[in-house]
């Protein structure tokens, strides 16, 4: 099982004790605003559970993340196969959760970045995608303590029409980032659908 280490988190194997942590998170709304619902404990402790199950099979997937200064839980960062169909895959995503405490202290870069070399240099990918609902604003790119990146990467669909509920959530937006850091192309469409790219 690999562990990966940042300057700030550790990314790690899920434990027993992360559970009730993980469950408060994905039962908190505005964590899980710009998903279907929230979860469920059960479902909640399902989802920790196949992190696990992965990252002891392959040695990456979903890692628990610990900052180090406090030894506190905070949520999951890594690499993920999307269990669903869409225009970007199959594919290997980068993603992350953390409970809304954790939030604007650029963990969720940080963690990401470091899971993406992980993809790069340990597994040899060439590419990583990283994939969020059109109509949210936090996951395209920025967050309040770190500069404006120099490419800000947009959508190709207007927003208000994707911004009913029920296409807000199914209507993706995705990013294809190759080896070398460059982006090979951003793509929206509909979850079970082809998509566009720009």
């Amino acid at each position: 099982m690999n562990t990966v280490r940042t300057a700030r988190l550790e990314l790690r194997q899920w434990r027993e004790d992360d559970l009730a942590l993980f469950a408060a998170l994905n039962a908190d709304p505005e964590t899980m605003r710009f998903f279907p619902s929230a979860l469920t404990r059960e479902q909640s402790d399902s989802l920790a559970e196949r992190a696990r199950a992965q990252i002891a099979e392959r040695g990456w997937g979903l890692w628990a993340v610990e900052v180090f200064d406090s030894d506190r839980f905070i949520g999951f960062v890594g690499l993920a196969e999307p269990r669903f169909e869409a225009h970007f895959t199959p594919a290997v995503e980068v993603g992350w959760r953390l409970a809304r405490d954790a939030w604007g202290r650029g963990y969720a870069t940080e963690g990401g970045r470091a899971a993406l070399a992980f993809a790069f240099d340990e597994l040899g990918l060439d590419e990583v995608v990283s994939f969020t609902a059109v109509v949210n604003e936090r996951g395209d790119g920025e967050t309040r303590d770190e500069p404006r990146p120099r490419r800000r990467l947009r959508p190709s669909v207007d927003r208000r029409r994707a911004a009913s509920p029920a296409r807000a959530l199914s209507h993706l937006f995705a990013a294809r980032v190759l080896s070398d850091g460059r982006l090979k192309g951003s793509y929206s469409g509909l979850v079970g659908a082809g998509g566009s790219s720009s």
